[in-house]
């Protein structure tokens, strides 16, 4: 599968026209603020971007941030700018052709930016163990499309979870299909490298990041594929594929529920390009001065990480009263308002 890999992204494709399917394109409706960053990207940097999704999250400011599978480094130099001259951005990659575009304009966009933080490393995101990446090193890892690439996923959530801060995140987009691939579909070279044949069936992501210890993901942002290939789409049958964005914070306390004690946060609007609300993820969009209960698991991943000083915190542990109401999770016991047998489902 490296071999297939390093080949399509190195050889086959030029650019980002040539891909067949649109799983690695970038539909995320771009935001005002990132439009000048982009601006200040090498043209020939941008022409070979395939990415899924936009993997910049907030408040990186001096931040150390890894991306795994930097391509020829358009997501690096767009981090690059927001970690600032105090922060410092590395990206991994194993082709040889998009490192080689990716470090050819290093100097271009040192110049560009008035200093340089970027460093460019050849490897396997499977096996980050053999860089010289020291444990508990990184603020934010980040990956874009790139994960569905790996025939050892597990490998590469360990290695993650190993190299961030406690408190740390693993923000990146990646495709997944709403049921497990068959084997016709996983080893077919086009799809596979067209980020469908590697896909995960979404559940066993969400059970993969549990045993790697990332126990509460949570989903930004998604959207349905188009597989416009008439070719390529009978070969996947009745498969839907989706782009999607997750957070996984490194927090050894999450709970494997989300648990109500009662809490609550308060946003300061004080986020640069964030002054009116901060979006956590799709179910947690948090308006400036408003009280937002929120359960304990959503606590800790505003209390313990880069984001504290931006909220006022209500509440402690000290009061459990149940599972949270709409997480997902019901009791099941039956009630007098359901009767027997009759509890809501999950």
């Amino acid at each position: 599968m490296h071999d297939l890999v390093q080949d399509y992204y190195g050889k086959q494709l030029q650019s980002s026209a040539d891909l067949k399917t649109t799983a690695c394109c970038d539909f995320t409706a771009m935001p005002d603020w990132l439009k000048p960053l982009l601006s200040n990207i090498h043209d020939d940097v941008l022409s070979r971007y395939y990415g899924c999704g936009l993997v910049c999250p907030p408040l990186l400011e001096g931040c150390r941030v890894l991306d795994l599978g930097c391509g020829s480094g358009r997501d690096v130099y767009a981090l690059a700018q927001m970690v600032g001259a105090s922060g410092e951005v590395v990206g991994v990659d194993m082709t040889d052709e998009q490192l080689a575009i990716a470090t050819q304009y290093h100097g271009y966009h040192a110049d560009k930016f008035g200093f340089d933080n970027v460093r460019f490393l050849k490897g396997f995101i499977e096996k980050l163990d053999e860089l010289d990446l020291a444990a508990g090193s990184f603020d934010v890892v980040v990956s874009n499309c790139v994960i569905n690439l790996s025939p050892d996923k597990d490998a590469v959530l360990r290695s993650v979870k190993r190299l961030l801060k406690p408190g740390g995140e693993f923000y990146f987009s990646d495709v997944y299909a709403d049921r497990r691939i068959p084997e016709t579909v996983k080893n077919d070279p086009v799809l596979y490298g067209e980020c469908l044949g590697g896909a995960l069936y979404w559940n066993d992501f969400i059970q993969l990041a549990k045993r790697q210890g990332f126990i509460d993901s949570r989903l930004v942002e998604d959207r349905p594929l188009d597989i416009t290939d008439p070719v390529l789409a009978e070969r996947c049958g009745n498969i839907n594929f989706f782009s999607a964005t997750y957070r996984l914070f490194n927090l050894d306390a999450l709970e494997s529920d989300c648990e109500d004690y009662g809490q609550a946060v308060i946003y300061r609007g004080s986020m640069l390009n964030s002054p009116h609300r901060f979006i956590l993820d799709k179910h947690h969009d948090i308006q400036r001065g408003k009280v937002f209960p929120v359960c304990g698991n959503t606590w800790r991943m505003l209390q313990d990480s880069r984001f504290a000083a931006h909220f006022d915190f209500v509440g402690d542990f000290s009061q459990h009263y149940g599972i949270f109401e709409g997480c997902g999770v019901g009791l099941p016991f039956a009630t007098a308002e359901f009767g027997a047998g009759m509890a809501p489902c999950c």
